[in-house]
């Protein structure tokens, strides 16, 4: 049935949808596809550290029932990697702290069993910071995860594990989780499309939380198309979900195939002044657009006022540590690192003003927003501020010269999504003299998932891509 052409390190590098085509037809089996991947896996992981559980066996054993496919997303035996802060039934999720390095759940969250049952093959579970708290990824449980552009340096987090995963071949999708960027920044350092939807499109919050809008599940693919095929795979509606929206009419997978080149995008370099960035990035970001409009979009540079967009965020986020992570028993929280103790006393120590405040501006932001994204198609800013620093480095503590202040300062452009609700994600455009990827991050209209997308493939047309996968870049500073 299978032709030798559609072994081994071929269909690794094959873009995802391809890859469901060739299951539907029959001309490969998951089996098959299984099989190329683990090879992948055993010749990349030793330099990149990013697949740190697999469960070969479980996958196999999954039983594939196409006439069950219920959806136009389903992914017809596809593996497909799970962020290692999400519970997959009997294998090792260890959300990356010694607390929980042998935890083996029995039950699978409900995102998971939503994914099986279109037709993903769980093969493994994918790199984390502890608690994913950090945009470096890296625990005492596996160490850390290196950029495959440069294995010097970082790959973003917290699913920076996840970002490589793609970027190396190893795997077709894997899952990712956003609060502070944390698909969006490994997306932008490994060079592939990290999605955060707006709440409620991909599943469930935080277990015990489940009404909190901040922290979302959402896709990670190497291309715009792939991401919406995820993210058609992950979308619908469930009465068990607190928070839980029907897909749309059109799955996003067709949207994106009517994509064009008439795009309508406001840039700003800064936020209006909000967030810093490097004078490469910038310069960066601005060819990469001019060559949108070269290609027929329209990019003017616009940005609306975002008052008490910093704490707002950062009460928000508290909130959501205080409640979640410190929560824990203390078994587990005595190994924490002092950054994730630190954002947990910050929620701790928030008084009801805080609280309230936050709330009232949240709202005026988002009305902002709207507003402003009533006239363009997007808002395009930097994904973050600075290129990846070096693997052994928490986080930055200067960008161009200016001291940054805390281990989230350098995270800023990743506030705006996730304190309005908004959909965001980063795609890849292009490489820079120095052979690494930079990410443009857009912000899409309330429930704008499909216009997005198509923006950001306009884009990716334009700045020949998608780019991946690649092998390793070994190096040592």
């Amino acid at each position: 049935m299978t032709q030798a052409v559609f072994t081994g390190p071929e269909i690794c590098a094959r873009e995802a949808h391809e890859v469901v085509a060739m299951l539907k037809a029959g001309e490969v089996s998951p089996s098959e596809l299984i099989d190329a991947a683990m090879a992948r896996i055993a010749e990349v992981e030793p330099t990149v550290n990013a697949t740190v559980t697999l469960c070969e066996a479980r996958a196999r054993g999954s039983v594939l029932d196409q006439a069950n496919a219920d959806h136009p997303g389903w992914l017809a035996g596809l593996p497909i990697g799970i962020k290692d802060l999400m519970p997959v039934a009997g294998v090792r999720t260890t959300w990356g702290t010694l607390g929980l390095k042998d935890f083996v759940p029995e039950e699978s969250h409900p995102l998971v069993h939503r994914l099986e049952a279109r037709g993903g093959v769980v093969l493994g579970k994918t790199n984390t910071p502890e608690m994913g708290a950090g945009a470096n990824t890296f625990n005492a449980v596996f160490g850390a995860t290196r950029n495959p552009w440069n294995t010097a340096l970082n790959a973003g987090g917290s699913s920076g594990g996840a970002a490589v995963s793609l970027a190396t071949g190893e795997l077709w999708l894997s899952h990712g989780s956003d609060l502070a960027g944390s698909l969006r920044t490994p997306a932008a350092f490994c060079g592939v499309v990290g999605f955060r939807p707006s709440p409620g499109i991909a599943g469930p919050g935080p277990a015990g939380n489940r009404f909190s809008p901040e922290a979302v599940q959402g896709p990670m693919a190497r291309s715009v198309r792939d991401c919406a095929l995820f993210l058609d795979a992950m979308a619908g509606f469930d009465p068990a979900w607190s928070i839980s929206f029907p897909p749309p009419e059109e799955p996003y997978q067709q949207a994106v195939l009517r994509a064009d080149e008439k795009v309508r995008i406001a840039f700003s370099p800064t936020l209006g002044g909000f967030a810093p960035c490097s004078a490469e990035v910038e310069a960066h970001l601005r060819a990469a657009l001019a060559r949108v409009a070269a290609a027929g979009g329209v990019v003017e540079e616009a940005c609306p006022d975002l008052p008490d967009l910093d704490r707002t965020y950062r009460t928000l986020r508290a909130l959501i540590w205080a409640s979640g992570t410190g929560r824990a028993p203390e078994a587990v929280q005595r190994h924490y690192k002092a950054t994730l103790t630190q954002n947990i006393r910050q929620g701790r120590d928030l008084t009801v003003d805080d609280v309230v405040d936050a709330q009232l501006a949240k709202s005026e932001l988002f009305d902002r927003m709207a507003r402003f994204l009533g006239a363009f198609d997007v808002l395009a800013c930097p994904v973050v501020g600075l290129m990846p620093g070096p693997v052994e480095e928490e986080f930055p503590r200067v960008l161009d010269g200016q001291p940054l202040t805390d281990y989230i300062d350098w995270l800023k452009f990743s506030f705006l999504s996730p304190t309005t609700g908004l959909p965001s994600l980063s795609v890849p455009v292009g490489l820079t003299e120095a052979g690494l990827p930079v990410g443009l991050q857009l912000i899409g209209p309330p429930r704008g998932e499909a216009r997005l997308l198509q923006v950001a493939r306009a884009i990716e047309v334009a700045c020949g891509g998608p780019l991946g996968p690649i092998d390793p870049v070994i190096r040592d500073r």
